[in-house]
């Protein structure tokens, strides 16, 4: 039964994966561990921008963008000014 609906990046969702094979496999697609995708996710929710919610936080998680173009590829919904862009892209690369 579904207890509450969160959007979590790939290694977070293997977290609640029973089976160790599924919880590999879907870890063999994360580019982060997970100590630094936690630290990541505080860090952009630290940023306090309002127009990055939960979702968008996921996703950049997953493909850590490495320039403006990737950042506006991901957060296609979403129109970033430039201080905007710069933080996040700060944040993502800290964590690599």
């Amino acid at each position: 039964m579904i207890d509450h609906k969160e959007p979590l990046s790939i290694f977070e969702a293997a977290g609640y994966a029973e089976n160790k094979e599924i919880k590999n496999f879907v870890k063999s697609f994360s580019k982060i561990k997970e100590d630094k995708a936690k630290e990541l996710r505080k860090k952009l929710q630290g940023l306090e921008i309002m127009k990055l919610n939960q979702k968008h936080i996921s996703k950049l998680i997953d493909f850590l963008p490495e320039d403006k173009e990737d950042l506006n590829k991901i957060l296609m919904d979403v129109s970033l000014d430039e201080n905007e862009t710069t933080k996040i892209l700060e944040a993502v690369k800290g964590n690599n």
